[in-house]
């Protein structure tokens, strides 16, 4: 199993702990994102729309350039909720953590990365990739493995080359100078880099792969038994947020949305939004199903990245995710 080293967050935690944490104000929540993406786009409307504000919070929004990174920082100390992949909290509960991360909310049911080529591929068939190399991010993480199982389940695997050596936010980089044939990115970077006429999409993994989670807000159970009315708050925000993106005209989302994202242009942000609208990507709940995590264990297995069962107990508690449904509904 491909997973994080536990030692080391452990050894960043106690670093972490004789530094002092600089005060932060109660009503502060250090937030790290797994990566910057209009598939998060519910927590940007939020933010930029000031869902947040009006739950009496304050949002410190870090970087952390892959899940691996995220779920350390998360561990370590450095912050107080992570929005990640949730096959780092089944890895992680797998080694028995003292103080298991917990998923408190999803946000996102279908893998959010669009499958880039060097050519334009107008009737594309997944026997195209006969032959080729596929960037696809971090071994044991969610794109890489939904990305495996797609393959998989063309029964094209055996006939190309997966490349899991690059690190996630050097892909992009490492393909523009030349390395694979083909490359996943999410959104607003596949429409911004094909603008460029660098590269085309030729298919969403999303669409191919069907519904999984994969990404959901976590904390420590620590933070979230000292700090149960600030997690429920912090998902109403982003609730409200969801909300706003699935009633509102495009051209209305786009003008929450562009504080966040200043390189991309407006047209990259309106093709990103519809594009993952129209794969459905986000959750209308933000309770994850039992059957729905099964789901996750099953693509996690098949990567050959999960040895063990992991109860959907000891890693999810819908709690919070229910309150907040039943409140927003009143």
């Amino acid at each position: 199993m491909k997973s994080i080293n536990i030692l080391m967050a452990i050894a960043l935690a106690v670093v972490v702990a004789f530094s002092g944490c600089g005060g932060k104000s109660d009503k502060t929540i250090r937030l790290n994102e797994v990566t910057h993406s209009i598939f998060y786009a519910p927590l940007y409307i939020a933010i930029n729309n000031g869902y947040f504000e009006d739950e009496g919070l304050k949002i410190e929004l870090t970087n952390g350039g892959g899940s691996d990174k995220s779920m350390t920082a998360l561990i370590s100390g450095q912050a107080d909720i992570a929005l990640l992949g949730p096959e780092t909290a089944i890895y992680v509960a797998a080694q028995n953590s003292k103080d298991q991360p917990i998923i408190f909310g999803q946000l996102t049911k279908r893998d959010g990365t669009i499958l880039v080529g060097r050519t334009q591929e107008t009737n594309f068939s997944w026997a195209n990739l006969e032959g080729k190399e596929i960037l696809g991010g971090r071994r044991g993480g969610m794109p890489a493995m939904t990305l495996e199982y797609v393959l998989k389940q063309q029964n094209i695997r055996d006939k190309m080359t997966l490349n899991l050596d690059i690190a996630f936010d050097m892909m992009v980089s490492a393909f523009e100078n030349g390395q694979g044939d083909y490359c996943t990115m999410f959104e607003p970077t596949a429409s911004d880099y094909i603008s460029t006429g660098k590269g085309y999409k030729v298919a969403s993994i999303g669409q191919e792969s069907g519904e999984v989670p994969y990404t959901a807000f976590m904390a420590t159970s620590k933070f979230l038994n000292n700090n149960p009315e600030k997690a429920e708050k912090f998902l109403t925000a982003v609730m409200k947020g969801y909300n706003f993106l699935m009633t509102q005209d495009i051209d209305t989302v786009v003008d929450s949305l562009m504080p966040s994202f200043t390189g991309s242009t407006r047209v990259s942000i309106k093709n990103a939004v519809e594009s993952y609208k129209l794969i459905d990507a986000w959750v209308e709940s933000p309770a994850m199903k039992e059957t729905a995590y099964n789901n996750l264990c099953n693509v996690i297995r098949t990567a050959g990245e999960l040895k063990t069962n992991v109860a959907f107990s000891k890693v999810v508690d819908n709690t919070i995710a229910n309150k907040v449904v039943a409140k927003l509904a009143a």
